[in-house]
């Protein structure tokens, strides 16, 4: 393979640099969210309108409806135009957004912030995905989008620090969203020189069956809404999703409350500790599902499955937890199954679909679990309004998961696609 003449790396080195610079911006992306949920005290407290429950849950699900309804656009904009602008131009805008959110006034400014934030987010996974995977063929796909994703939750655990930034009184809940927004600003400026796009002939490269075909709009949505193995896909990877946000954008605020302690070490311990554990999980998870396979065509489900099982005890555990200490060991418990589920979705779905309709059907699937995920949201902001005890909210989720479980049992591959 020769070298790209754009830069003076080989392609194959070159491949590892687009993982090392996108890195920080899916990094960014994801402590940016997170901060929201590490300083909710603080914010209800500052934040002119901002006096319920269910006006928080808007805030996270305004940005997710946004979000979940513009990631297909993203995806077609990337895929029809230059990903390495689609990228740079995603974390600036987002960037700007985060510093704006640290000069609103009012629960009206804070709403259209976090659906702005949604808008300018959805520009990015769908392009750095594809980005990444023109760079990397086969043998080191997996490698790569692993490191991606590690990313993901090393921002999670950060932003769960900014409930220490928002107790400071030097420094505030308004200063952690100046400094992060600064920060995403002024690294677009060496991303938009550092990053480039896959020459198309490199890229063209790649194997044909890879490759796949190209259908219509119209024909790829219906070739995969009349597959019924792709419905129960979709289902089983929304369900869990919904535990999940629950974890992510309302675990800082229950600990706080349900064990009296500060927003630092409530942010802390929601999420730094479980997203160790994801980290550990999606290694653990990859490999087994790698050596499952091996011996069976349902490898990568029996592993997916095994983690979603994990999530239903480990819920039920936070909800009941007397004691803090309890709270964060089944939250490692919720993290090592995450894991184990969340790096195995993608290659369930290539087992039941082919390969020029993955990239849609991913598409779906994130468009339905976001939106519900935005609803969930909200709906745990409205029981908790109405005095429902934290206990009966985390089984709800734990007994989605469990029907979660009982579909994955019911998906089969296509061995045509093995």
């Amino acid at each position: 393979m020769t070298a790209n003449p754009l830069n003076p790396l080989s392609p194959s080195r070159y491949a590892w640099c687009v993982v090392a610079l996108l890195a920080p911006v899916v990094l960014l992306n994801y402590m940016d969210r997170q901060m929201m949920a590490a300083m909710k005290h603080s914010l209800m407290g500052d934040i002119i309108g901002l006096d319920s429950e269910a006006k928080w849950g808007l805030l996270p699900a305004a940005f997710k409806w946004t979000y979940a309804a513009l990631s297909p656009l993203g995806g077609c904009i990337a895929d029809r135009f230059s990903k390495k602008h689609v990228i740079v131009l995603s974390l600036f805008v987002w960037s700007a957004i985060t510093w704006a959110t640290g000069h609103a006034q009012t629960f009206e400014q804070l709403l259209w912030s976090r659906a702005l934030m949604g808008v300018s987010e959805a520009f990015y996974f769908p392009a750095a995905l594809a980005l990444i995977m023109d760079y990397h063929t086969g043998p080191t796909r997996s490698r790569a989008a692993g490191i991606h994703q590690m990313a993901l939750y090393v921002g999670v655990m950060i932003g769960g620090f900014s409930g220490y930034a928002a107790d400071a009184p030097d420094l505030g809940w308004r200063w952690a969203f100046d400094t992060a927004g600064i920060v995403g600003v002024c690294y677009a400026v060496p991303l938009f020189f550092l990053l480039k796009n896959a020459r198309p002939d490199f890229v063209a490269s790649k194997p044909a069956p890879e490759r796949g075909t190209r259908l219509s709009v119209g024909r790829a949505f219906g070739a995969l809404l009349s597959n019924k193995y792709f419905i129960m896909m979709v289902v089983y990877f929304t369900l869990p999703g919904l535990a999940g946000w629950v974890v992510k954008d309302w675990m800082p605020a229950i600990l706080k409350e349900q064990f009296d302690i500060g927003q630092g070490k409530a942010g802390v311990s929601a999420a730094f500790y479980v997203s160790v554990a994801s980290i550990l999980g999606v290694v653990l998870g990859g490999w087994l599902a790698d050596r499952r396979m091996r011996h069976t065509e349902r490898g990568r489900i029996q592993i997916g499955f095994l983690g979603v099982c994990c999530a239903i005890p480990a819920l039920f555990g936070v909800g009941n937890a007397g004691a803090l200490p309890v709270a964060v060991a089944f939250l490692i418990l919720f993290g090592i199954g995450w894991g184990f589920f969340d790096c195995n979705h993608m290659p369930i779905l290539c087992q039941i679909v082919r390969p020029e309709l993955r990239a849609t059907g991913y598409g779906i699937m994130n468009f339905v679990a976001i939106s519900c995920g935005g609803f969930t949201d909200w709906g745990v902001g409205v029981m908790r309004d109405g005095g429902l005890p934290n206990n009966v909210i985390f089984a709800v989720f734990a007994s989605l998961c469990a029907l979660a479980a009982v579909i994955a049992c019911l998906i089969k591959p296509d061995r045509s696609l093995s």
